[in-house]
């Protein structure tokens, strides 16, 4: 697995806000993913998808979020687990309860978060949109830490990608309806909608 490597703790500006530059996200740790490739020509972030995820589900803080991303899950060791060996699958960020970010994946790239997915009318999610997992499951209630977070990220990522319109933050459910149903329930909108305004 990738060495996770602490990057400039400040990464914000002037007024507390962060910042994206060269494509990730100041404040960060990161933890290089291998999954992940080039966006198509021409194509830029227009979408943000909001996910949950906890690895065994329903425990937290046990590590294997990064594995998971880095293709290290030990069947040996965690062999509820098993079925996720072969996965390759990322995100561009994650959110831990306590609302640190981990980066895996530029945001100029493609990360395979979505999987087969549709907004809009427009299919394969992956090409346009930028991925951030929040650590949870669909009723467990999610922390004022992670609302801070996610507002500051969210706000970072419209200034970077001009292309991110208003209403172009939606929940993995939103684009794949029937297969996927994070973030959930316990996932407050409107909680969100109000930290990005003010």
């Amino acid at each position: 697995m990738p060495i996770a490597d602490e990057c400039d703790m400040s990464g914000s500006d002037a007024s507390g806000q962060r910042r994206v530059v060269v494509h990730r996200l100041l404040g960060t740790r990161r933890c290089d993913s291998p999954n992940q490739d080039a966006r198509p020509p021409g194509v830029v972030p227009e979408l943000i998808v909001i996910h949950g995820i906890s690895l065994p589900p329903g425990r937290f803080g046990t590590g294997l979020i990064d594995a998971l991303f880095c293709n290290a899950i030990d069947p040996l060791v965690h062999p509820e687990l098993a079925e996720l060996c072969d996965l390759r699958v990322s995100s561009h960020l994650l959110i831990d309860r306590g609302g640190a970010i981990t980066q895996y994946v530029p945001f100029d790239r493609r990360a395979w978060h979505a999987g087969v997915s549709a907004w809009c009318g427009r299919s394969g999610c992956n090409d346009f949109s930028i991925g951030i997992e929040l650590e949870g499951t669909d009723t467990t209630p999610y922390t004022d830490a992670q609302y801070e977070a996610l507002a500051a990220a969210v706000l970072a990522l419209r200034q970077a990608y001009g292309a991110i319109a208003d209403g172009a933050i939606v929940g993995h459910a939103d684009v794949a309806p029937g297969r996927k149903t994070d973030p959930g329930p316990a996932f407050d909108w409107n909680r969100l909608w109000r930290a990005i305004a003010a």
